[in-house]
């Protein structure tokens, strides 16, 4: 499994290109470890639903709905979806192709064999 490149002001991992908000590293570890687990639940629930919908079930369109809500909620509490969790203003590039967000000089400079980010 590889590491992560984080961004220089911790915000974001960098995946195929694009930027994915990290989780609030404010929170209690005892919360974010029940929140993570929260998650992993949630995504288990959705694969789950989805193989209840391959095979014909009639209740899995409804069994998907609810755990791919569960899975947001969880990201949201988090920090990894909804409002940002950083105090300064600036603005959330989640989800954005590094390239076209201020870390573009950045991550161009560490593809090139820059300086990795601590």
């Amino acid at each position: 499994m590889s590491v992560a490149i984080t961004t220089p002001d911790r915000r974001y991992i960098v995946v195929r290109e694009r930027l994915w908000r990290r989780a609030n590293p404010d929170l209690p570890e005892t919360c974010r470890t029940a929140l993570v687990k929260r998650l992993m639940t949630a995504r288990r629930g959705v694969k789950e639903a989805k193989q209840s919908e391959r095979a014909g079930e009639p209740s899995a369109a409804d069994a998907l709905a609810s755990a791919r809500a569960e899975v947001d909620a969880a990201k949201i509490a988090l920090g990894e979806r909804g409002p940002v969790w950083w105090t300064d203003g600036a603005p959330d590039f989640n989800r954005h192709l590094v390239r076209n967000t201020p870390y573009a000089a950045w991550f161009a400079a560490l593809s090139a064999g820059g300086p990795e980010p601590r």
